[in-house]
């Protein structure tokens, strides 16, 4: 069985990072192993929460890890609790993945033209240079704006997206996947950009007329399953904006759906469905 470790926060409340990683990943049939970044209450899109960072407990579990031997086929980041635990990632890597391990980065840190709480300038830099050493990252479009000074436009246009997607290759990860890209009215999905040869792919499906939180992570989780599965990162992106709007849609037939999350348990038995396909 293949074997992902994601680095990320947990939240006790909220479907998101952890609590999506986990159970997405695993549905796909992939061992899944975590580091807790920092445990919170509920995630921070509510009014208040708590903030527990695990900085410190996770060099820890690092020197454990190195005695038993651990090793993974790839290494996925998300919400991180810190700067420095930045620097833990690259450490993950360095000491767990080795150098066929995919280095997968969600440099989740901001949505809609601005940072999340708690974020500061100097953690969109050092994300920036985390993202520069990836294999794959999966920038929204605030977050490749930020990370590049690209101005920030929603529906920018093609020639726009391409050329944010180029600045974000030139910090130097070899692809990147960027989320939350409309060409047409009615459409939503996902723009891949090769930095080897300069290549573009773009994947799109129904734009729902809603939104959810944590619908980024979902997809990040898919896409890393599906990369770990051999896919490309071409056909990963595909199956994950695919995948994403199901569970939008399984979310819109619950009457008593949260605003908080999207019912993602409903649609994992439509994921593992895709994911026999592909190994048909």
């Amino acid at each position: 069985m293949k074997k992902i470790l994601t680095i990320q926060d947990i939240s006790c409340v909220g479907k998101c990072s952890l609590t999506t990683a986990l159970p997405v990943i695993s549905a796909m049939g992939i061992e899944t192993c975590v580091i807790p970044t920092a445990v919170l209450s509920n995630h921070t899109a509510f009014s208040s929460f708590t903030f527990r960072d695990l900085t410190e407990d996770i060099p820890g579990i690092y020197e454990v890890w190195k005695k038993e031997g651990f090793r993974f086929g790839a290494v996925y980041s998300g919400y991180l609790g810190s700067a420095e635990q930045i620097g833990l990632v690259r450490r993950a890597w360095q000491e767990f993945g080795g150098k066929d391990a995919l280095k997968i980065v969600d440099p989740a840190m901001a949505d809609h033209g601005k940072l999340y709480t708690g974020f500061s300038e100097r953690f969109v830099s050092e994300m920036a240079s985390l993202c520069g050493q990836a294999d794959l990252i999966l920038p929204n479009l605030t977050e490749g704006c930020l990370m590049t000074g690209h101005p920030y436009r929603e529906g920018g246009g093609e020639a726009y997206y391409k050329d944010l997607l180029r600045k974000l290759g030139d910090l130097g990860a070899g692809t990147v996947v960027m989320t939350g890209v409309g060409l047409q009215e009615g459409r939503l999905g996902a723009m891949t950009y090769r930095r080897s040869d300069g290549s573009f792919s773009f994947y799109d499906n129904e734009k729902l007329p809603v939104s959810f939180h944590g619908t980024g992570d979902i997809f990040a989780s898919c896409v890393t399953g599906a990369l770990a599965l051999g896919c490309s990162a071409e056909e990963a992106a595909a199956l994950a904006v695919d995948f994403t709007l199901e569970c939008m849609k399984e979310t819109m037939k619950d009457p008593d759906h949260s605003w908080y999350g999207v019912n993602f348990e409903s649609a994992l038995p439509w994921l593992t469905d895709r994911v026999r396909g592909l190994e048909g």
